[in-house]
């Protein structure tokens, strides 16, 4: 089944063949896992800046000894194994939906198993709308989190820098969203080498430390962590929440294997990052083994102090690139929620002219920037906002493997029992995780649940409301077809030019056809109605993309199929129907006619009143069709009416 978007919905058009994934990937794999280090892992790879430091916060309880030191270091490295390597490396991005992947993209994917409307249909959808909800507290948190840590290492230079942390890290937060409008195709280019030098420090940091106490290497032995759990219980459970800051962004490897394909990220990770991760996380336990005061600041203690202003500046560039990443993933998951009926159109802006992925957003821009800021402002430090960052991803990390267990037992047709245990295991972990996490909502973790939820109200609501206009569109719609038969047996006044009339439903007039009709009483010599769909693919490519229906008379039905990761363009659309069919259409001589419904809350059972005032404001402040795609705005005619929900 394809996504049930009430703007975009089937009809009784065929579906297309199946199309092939294509995750839009180019270069040599050298060059693709260069391109995914600097991408991909700036999230993961920016956690020893402060995950390490959490674990051992006084305010866990946990009595400092070298048991402790072991078992945490013994936890992490088990959880990079199960979380990141097993769960994700290596099974749920085997899950991706023609290359894509990230929880919307599960989310199309596992919609397919389930009848259109079910219980079951709607349980996977509400699943995965709040997955991308949290995403979006994680889009707040790690720019705040990362960069404050990075910048809290002037500390270790000089007390006297203190004062000075908060304004730093707005500085750069600011002028990071301020330059987003420009694009990343610039910079872009200097990630990958820059979190390349970013690992390879961290590698060479973790070593020079593991040398001077090489029994931190006994950590790897599942028996030390066994044992801390066993013998600290509750206070090694509320650790447990602070240990997962070492897997956030483990879910950027499964969200952006569509840019890059799944062997450059899976080379990425095991060859450099995991390595260099768990040098530098080892060697933090080593350095604390040897000197347990530096549990204040651990990784900037790793080094001489000669090194530390380096360090900070070095580390304040990988976490500007973390940050970028998580930006441009709201951008993009957006993007994706507008095309599959969740948010309201809004304005893209396209920054290169190559990579169709590379876009902005000015709205959700500024947005993020002020709820960053009021993070910022209001955790004041990196310390205070690990509560919120492990409950935003946890959830995400579990809602996916419920979802990768729809996939798994319907897609692939895996046994019912191999099922249960393979994403038992890992819900398992996910759980506990989750768990341990939760203890901290009142510390901070009710921020990004609170934040979900309201993104959740809005989309749901979104979602709700188009359903209803859609339905009070079809009760009070007239056939097309019958339509166009009585129409041309008595034809009125036919005009020069093409007429482009834009439909969410092809077995129905459209409501600006009437208008035309009732107010100008004239027909174009060309008639063409035209409706965007939306697959449940990523992509669809050019030569699937236009499907057309002769109705006589000059008249024509088009449909045109589009991915969830691309953006309708009216132009291309005119461009293929000259190009496949030969209907040539001039463009100063055609006229694109557009509804321009104002939504009415009333009485009419449907939502809760307050419900349909809300997504009459959305409805009401949402991009125009015209603007969002791309239609020249001196060729558009816009009627519109009043409609009650």
């Amino acid at each position: 089944m394809s996504i049930s978007n009430p703007e975009y919905s089937q009809s009784n058009i065929l579906r297309p063949i199946e199309i092939k994934g294509n995750n839009h990937s180019k270069g040599s794999l050298p060059a693709l896992t260069l391109a995914a280090i600097g991408v991909v892992f700036g999230d993961i790879g920016t956690s020893p800046l402060y995950a390490l430091k959490e674990c051992f916060s006084p305010e866990h309880g946990i009595p400092f000894s070298s048991e402790s030191v072991f078992g945490v270091i013994s936890m992490v490295f088990w959880a990079f194994l199960v979380v990141v390597s097993l769960k994700y490396v290596l099974f749920v991005m085997r899950a991706n939906n023609h290359g894509e992947g990230g929880i919307l993209a599960l989310m199309a994917l596992a919609l397919r198993t389930a009848p259109a409307n079910s219980r079951r249909a709607l349980t996977i959808m509400m699943l995965g709308v709040f997955g991308a909800c949290m995403f979006y507290g994680d889009a707040v948190i790690t720019p705040a989190i990362s960069v404050l840590s990075a910048v809290e290492g002037l500390e270790i230079v000089s007390p006297q820098f203190t004062k000075y942390v908060i304004p730093i890290t707005l500085t750069i937060l600011v002028a990071l969203f301020l330059i987003q409008k420009k694009g990343t195709a610039l910079v872009g280019f200097l990630f990958g080498p820059i979190m390349v030098a970013w690992f390879l420090v961290l590698g060479i940091m973790g070593a020079y430390n593991i040398i001077d106490n090489p029994t931190i290497l006994l950590a790897a032995n599942p028996i030390f962590a066994i044992n801390f759990l066993l013998e600290h219980s509750l206070q090694a459970f509320i650790v447990l929440g602070a240990v997962f800051l070492v897997l956030t962004g483990a879910e950027a490897l499964y969200a952006d294997m569509g840019h890059f394909g799944i062997r450059p990220i899976q080379y990425a990770w095991f060859l450099l990052t995991m390595p260099c991760l768990l040098l530098n996380y080892f060697g933090q336990g080593a350095m604390l083994l040897s000197n347990p005061e530096a549990i204040s600041n651990p990784f900037f203690l790793m080094v001489p102090e000669a090194y530390t202003l380096t360090l900070v500046i070095l580390a304040t560039m990988a976490t500007v690139i973390a940050s970028q990443a998580v930006i441009s993933g709201a951008y993009s998951m957006t993007s994706q929620a507008i095309l599959l009926g969740f948010v309201p159109r809004m304005k893209i802006s396209y920054t290169s002219e190559k990579e169709v992925g590379q876009i902005y957003m000015p709205t959700i821009n500024w947005m993020l920037l002020a709820l960053v800021i009021a993070v910022v402002l209001a955790f004041k430090q990196s310390s205070n906002l690990a509560a919120a960052y492990g409950i935003a991803v946890t959830t995400t990390m579990v809602i996916t493997t419920l979802l990768a267990a729809v996939v798994m037992k319907v897609v692939w047709k895996w046994n019912s029992v191999l099922v249960a245990i393979v994403i038992g295991a890992f819900l398992l972990v996910d759980i506990a995780f989750f768990a341990a996490n939760a203890l901290k909502i009142a510390e901070g973790g009710w921020f990004p649940l609170l934040l979900g939820a309201l993104c959740f109200l809005l989309l749901i609501t979104w979602y709700k409301g188009r359903m209803l206009l859609r339905q009070k569109a079809i009760d009070g719609g007239i056939p097309l077809e019958a339509f166009i038969k009585s129409l041309l047996v008595s034809e009125p006044i036919r005009v020069n030019g093409t007429a482009v009339f834009l439909t969410a439903h092809v077995d129905y007039v459209p409501v600006a056809m009437l208008h035309n009709l009732k107010h100008n009483q004239v027909l174009h010599k060309r008639v063409i109605f035209l409706k965007m769909s939306i697959w449940d693919v990523p992509y669809v490519e050019d030569k699937d993309r236009i499907q057309l229906k002769e109705m006589g008379g000059g008249v024509y039905l088009v449909r045109a199929m589009y991915g969830f990761k691309e953006t309708p363009d009216i132009n291309q659309i005119m461009e293929l129907l000259g190009t496949q069919y030969d209907i040539k259409c001039e463009p100063m001589e055609t006229s694109f006619f557009l509804a321009r419904d104002t939504v009415v809350p009333s009485a009419i059972p449907g939502m809760a009143l307050w419900r349909e005032k809300l997504f009459a404001w959305m409805y009401q402040n949402a991009a125009k069709p015209s603007d969002f795609f791309s239609i020249p705005t001196n060729r558009v005619v816009e009627l519109g009416a009043k409609v009650e929900i």
